[in-house]
């Protein structure tokens, strides 16, 4: 059995390695934390990175939000990703973490971390006519959740 362990990571690396590893999507622009599991041998397994909530209704200063993890599969790799990253918030001061699942991911990895569900998102595009952008290829109903700082 494999030990994983927190490890830093810059944000290129990180991003270079979601990139790469990522199922669906490309790593976010920008973020406050982020963290690598590596294994015994020093080989990245899992990469997370958390930044201000994407939705300005959120964007309270002392809310974060998981935007991206991404595992080569090892196991429970994706539950530690969001303990560490829960971790480092708290000890950073923010109280409330929120992170977005489609339905078919199950959020199994978000149980096994204590978080819950927090409400549903009903999928949209981006691009509007006062602000137009590329098509979104993901714009499916989502799952929030969310852990709250007891």
């Amino acid at each position: 059995m494999t030990t994983l362990r927190a490890h830093p990571i810059t944000r290129a690396a990180a991003r270079a390695w979601i990139d790469t590893t990522h199922r669906h999507l490309k790593a976010p622009a920008g973020d406050v934390i982020r963290v690598a599991l590596v294994d015994d041998t020093g080989t990245i397994r899992c990469v997370a990175m958390a930044g201000r909530p994407v939705a300005r209704g959120l964007d309270d200063g002392l809310t974060l939000e998981v935007t991206r993890v991404a595992s080569d599969g090892a196991p429970n790799a994706c539950s530690m990703a969001y303990g560490a990253l829960r971790r480092a918030a708290v000890a950073l001061g923010y109280r409330r973490i929120v992170t977005y699942s489609t339905e078919e991911e199950g959020g199994a990895s978000l149980r096994a971390a204590g978080w819950t569900v927090d409400g549903t998102v009903k999928g949209r595009q981006w691009s509007c006519a006062s602000r137009p952008r590329g098509a979104s290829c993901f714009d499916v109903d989502k799952i929030r959740w969310a852990w709250v700082k007891p």
